[in-house]
């Protein structure tokens, strides 16, 4: 049943409108606390940070419990940080409320791709998986720049007043189409680490955590460079934000399917995003036409990130799914704050245009990942048909 994946998409909305809303409207919260851009970005990159650091323990301590209950729990957290957001705080008071859900933002993505995956099937997930990422691209094309052009013509906090109602619509969905899940039969906590001992499993939280440097190092600022590298006022900003989404909910689809037949040629083949958005950018300099182009493009590579990253690390470790993919959304998001935060340095040292060049830096990084990986597979191979060999002599 897909009905259980889609659910999982729709909180997963929630949860991405409230941690990237905030993309779309960093330069107008700078403005109003008198921070600079870079300062700003710690609304975003300490959200990430915390996800990091610890995403994997909160996932393993709520292996046990009922799993609509630990939805509900995260998505309620999402909701109490957005109503208090929206009184337009003290910059700490908003840092530190911004801060609270992400402790339970990796055991929702992780639980969610569970659920989906128990009451679907196990030959569909894949396809299930993309659903409940679809939250993600859909939120791009929907509550996020809904929210950066609402805010463009009132105010920033009305934007947290969309994270908001958006996460009361996801706790409504699930407190009544989910049923009780409680867990029969726990998994130890040595069982599931032992995953950490797999240099394959390593090596694709690597290339991880370079994918999401890269792609966040300039998307993170996404509003700020297309106001100075490419003079678009907010209200454009909020349509090319639109036009990103669009995009990224086609690309979703395409990546699910494309999973469906070979994990690395899908995640190489998105991957070159990372080098070569930031040649069109640069090379598309004034012209309107050419820079939407690159934009959707843009969309189209980056939008299946995190769907890409999640299926490729749980792929060498299908043991352990909920673990392995709550390591995927920490390495994730450790590499939202890697990437937002150099980027936002790059910024305010070097200048604004300079920051795409840092994706295509740590683009070429992701991609020895995935060499390497290939490489201990294809010796990992050749042993074991060498250890037959042997054995048959």
């Amino acid at each position: 049943m897909k009905k259980y994946a889609y659910i999982g998409a729709l909180g997963f909305l929630a949860v991405i409108t409230t941690e990237f809303g905030i993309i779309g409207i960093l330069p107008q919260i700078a403005d109003h606390y008198h921070i600079s851009i870079d300062k700003a970005g710690y609304l975003l990159s300490a959200f990430a940070l915390i996800i990091a650091l610890t995403g994997p323990f909160m996932t393993l301590l709520a292996s046990g419990f009922d799993r609509k209950k630990v939805m509900l729990t995260a998505i309620a957290i999402f909701l109490v940080t957005a109503i208090v957001s929206s009184l337009s705080p003290p910059f700490w008071l908003l840092l530190t409320v911004r801060i609270l859900p992400a402790f339970l933002q990796p055991v929702y993505i992780a639980t969610a791709l569970s659920v989906a995956i128990l009451k679907g099937g196990k030959k569909n997930e894949n396809e299930l998986m993309s659903i409940v990422f679809s939250g993600v691209a859909i939120a791009m094309v929907t509550t996020v720049p809904f929210a950066t052009y609402i805010a463009s013509l009132y105010s920033w906090t009305y934007s947290f007043t969309i994270q908001a109602i958006v996460s009361i619509i996801a706790l409504l969905a699930i407190y009544f189409a989910i049923p009780p899940l409680p867990i029969k039969e726990k998994k130890s906590y040595g069982s599931q680490m032992k995953i950490l001992t797999k240099p394959i499993f390593m090596v694709s939280t690597a290339m991880n955590f370079f994918m999401v440097s890269a792609w966040f190092s300039t998307y993170s600022y996404f509003a700020e460079y297309l106001n100075k590298a490419k003079n678009m006022d907010s209200t454009m900003v909020s349509y090319m934000l639109f036009v990103f989404g669009i995009i990224g909910v086609i690309a979703n689809w395409v990546a699910g399917k494309m999973l469906n037949r070979n994990i690395t040629f899908t995640t190489a083949f998105f991957l070159s995003g990372t080098l070569i958005i930031p040649l069109l950018l640069y090379f598309s300099d004034g012209n309107m036409f050419a820079t939407v182009c690159t934009i959707a493009l843009w969309g189209f590579l980056y939008s299946p990130s995190f769907l890409n990253a999640s299926t490729y690390m749980i792929s060498s470790a299908p043991e352990a799914l909920e673990f392995a993919n709550s390591l995927a959304t920490s390495f994730g998001n450790l590499g939202v704050t890697l990437g937002t935060t150099i980027g936002g340095w790059i910024i305010v040292s070097k200048g604004i245009e300079f920051s795409s060049w840092l994706t295509m830096a740590f683009g070429f990084l992701a991609f020895l990942m995935i060499a390497l990986r290939q490489f201990l597979e294809k010796r990992g191979t050749t042993n074991q048909i060498t250890a037959v060999q042997c054995t048959q002599q």
